[in-house]
């Protein structure tokens, strides 16, 4: 009986082409049921809270340092988890906002069927000392985006909580100027107006759901941020490439900021919810601006 204590190590049979083929289909079959169930039961209920900072020139003294939480494309209604949804609200509360904005698309409905799912959710959402203001998307609008009583249903449920949407509005925030434009896929899209009320020698701040919207006319003497949605940041991204779908016509918005030049800046937030449940490389966003005297 050998008592070595070393393993005698035996000549093994070389790895044939068959079995490393074999063993390799194995391995990308597990690599891409692993990818898929990610993108399906974990990145899109993977919240990131991106801090940013929101230079804004003629800013009054007593606002910088304040925090603006941007939500977006929330989707309530028959695709995206309601205890996701209610949980993240509830989650800005940690982050001390003084003002919140929402940039549209709150559900996803035929008509107002959704309109109650949303309002629940809303509900977690919590105060601002400066206030909460809103725009619509799209999908507010309902089938082809065309039910407007399903966006007025809507509105009127918001204002009962005491979140003012802004359609082709102008608003104050603690002396900050916040301009809500309706979608630019409804027929309610009037930047032009909504533009011309802001006053020139006052700092202010443009809510624009679709990125595509800051591309029209009216948009090219404003001079300031716009904040957006609609993208859901491509939701499936490749790394390093743009995503092979995207709802916008110029495919350069996709997430984040753009110096669109002329003195714009614009971001967009990838927003909450989806349109199906799949995300990659596209987490779900709330953002946390930090305003400051540019």
């Amino acid at each position: 009986m050998d008592t070595s204590p070393f393993a005698v190590v035996t000549e093994r049979e070389p790895l044939s082409r068959r079995r490393f083929l074999g063993r390799s289909v194995k391995v990308l079959s597990c690599a891409a049921a692993g990818t898929l169930l990610y993108t399906w039961r974990v990145e899109p209920h993977w919240v990131e809270v991106v801090e940013w900072p929101l230079p804004i020139a003629g800013l009054a003294p007593e606002l910088a340092g304040k925090r603006l939480v941007q939500v977006s494309d929330l989707h309530a209604g028959p695709i995206v988890d309601q205890n996701y949804l209610m949980a993240s609200l509830e989650g800005i509360a940690k982050l001390r906002p003084d003002a919140i904005v929402v940039t549209g698309d709150f559900m996803t409905c035929d008509a107002d069927e959704s309109v109650g799912k949303a309002i629940e959710a809303m509900r977690a959402l919590p105060s601002a000392p400066l206030g909460r203001l809103a725009i619509l998307g799209n999908h507010d609008y309902g089938r082809y985006w065309q039910q407007e009583g399903a966006a007025g249903k809507l509105c009127s449920e918001l204002e009962k909580l005491q979140i003012q949407t802004l359609r082709n509005e102008v608003a104050s925030l603690g002396g900050l100027q916040i301009a809500g434009v309706d979608d630019l896929w409804t027929k309610n899209f009037q930047p032009e107006q909504t533009l011309r009320e802001l006053a020139t020698d006052r700092p202010a701040l443009v809510l624009c759901h679709n990125p595509d919207g800051v591309d029209q006319p009216a948009f090219a003497d404003y001079r300031g941020w716009i904040l957006a949605g609609h993208t859901h940041g491509g939701q499936c991204k490749p790394p390093f490439m743009p995503p092979p779908i995207a709802s916008v016509s110029n495919r350069l918005y996709v997430a984040g900021e753009y110096d669109l030049a002329g003195g714009r800046r614009m971001y967009i937030n990838r927003g909450l919810g989806y349109a199906h449940r799949v995300r990659f490389n596209a987490r779900p966003e709330i953002t946390v601006f930090t305003l400051q005297r540019a």
